[in-house]
């Protein structure tokens, strides 16, 4: 038996898990009320969140292309050198898969099947282990540097199985909670030779997306402790700090809708000049997200502040800057180092 003191340690991490949940609720309210959202803003998140999305998850696992080396790969099909093969398919294939799921979404969470986990898993190894993709291991496999155990493979058939009947049957838990624990069951099981992960990742999003909730953003910053809460879940049961972790993810995604959708305010409650998102600056200026990542790294635009998540926010003067690089590129012909010498003195004369 626990003694009271444990319990009552349990008790509170329990209500401070439901607490975050119902936080989040709260805020997928205030996001209810601006639908139908707008189509061009609801494009420009999808884009940002198939870049994102596939960065992470795949850095998460070690890959070493960057975020705009990621959109480079996926918005415009481009090569970048130094990369693997590999990397560049985990790419194209991580932004297929959201695709696929987007369909998914469109089904109940009782209505999943195995077939469509294994569809999943089947486009996330296309062309990089045509032999296992969309098949359950037959061998045996350890994670590197832990000392969970994972299930024989023998038993990954049956457990996931049940996985799915788990999956099919009604419970009233949270989404947000259901989906964690979809993640959670799922990579424990750990039914296939290699793209575990991002596979519970994509399944965790599908059923946040059915819910109506954005796909949650799990960083790469975070990548330690999102990969020991859940080996600390495996090893003693404790899910709390997984728990967290997932709420903390969903919540940044929530907030990159908000941000979007509502103006910020001054301390005074005035309303400000909204900063842009990437993808806004692009759509306001007809410029693709691409070329806008690729002047901010090049320094011909400034960034101004920062998202909870740490994406960039630009000020709206800059759409006018990008309009000005654009003509001095194509009246002008000057080269980017010749623009931004002529930016720069242009800002020294004023």
């Amino acid at each position: 038996m626990k003694d009271n003191k444990l319990l009552k340690i349990e008790e509170l991490a329990r209500q401070t898990v439901e607490d975050k949940l119902n936080q989040l609720t709260e805020r997928k309210k205030r996001l209810d009320k601006y639908r139908p959202l707008p189509p061009a803003l609801v494009k420009n998140l999808e884009d940002w969140f198939k870049v994102e999305l596939t960065y992470t998850s795949n850095a998460i696992e070690g890959n070493t292309l960057t975020r705009q080396e990621t959109a480079l790969v996926v918005e415009k099909g481009i090569t970048v050198e130094g990369k693997s093969l590999q990397e560049h398919l985990e790419a194209i294939n991580h932004a297929q898969a959201l695709e696929f799921i987007k369909a998914l979404v469109k089904k109940k969470r009782e209505e999943l099947i195995e077939a469509d986990i294994l569809a999943i898993h089947k486009i996330m190894l296309a062309k990089i282990d045509d032999t296992n993709a969309g098949k359950y291991r037959t061998v045996s496999v350890r994670i590197a540097g832990s000392t969970v155990i994972i299930p024989n493979a023998l038993k990954v058939p049956d457990l996931m199985s049940g996985f799915v009947k788990w999956l099919n049957q009604p419970n009233a838990d949270h989404a947000i909670k259901i989906a964690a624990d979809a993640h959670y069951r799922l990579v424990s099981i750990h039914p296939f030779v290699d793209g575990n992960g991002r596979t519970a990742r994509l399944m965790m999003n599908l059923l946040l997306m059915q819910e109506g909730y954005p796909p949650a953003l799990i960083r790469k910053e975070d990548r330690r402790r999102y990969i020991n809460s859940i080996e600390q879940g495996q090893l003693g049961g404790d899910l709390k700090d997984y728990y967290k972790i997932v709420s903390e993810a969903v919540e940044r995604s929530l907030d990159i809708y908000l941000e979007a959708l509502e103006p910020k305010e001054t301390k005074e409650g005035v309303k400000i000049n909204k900063l842009l998102k990437i993808g806004e600056l692009a759509k306001e200026t007809g410029e693709t997200v691409c070329t806008i990542r690729f002047w901010t790294k090049e320094g011909l635009l400034t960034v101004k502040d920062f998202t909870k998540g740490g994406y960039q926010l630009y000020e709206p003067s800059m759409a006018e800057q990008v309009k000005e690089i654009r003509r001095l590129q194509n009246k002008e012909r000057l080269t980017i180092a010749e623009i931004k010498e002529r930016l720069k003195s242009r800002l020294d004369f004023v």
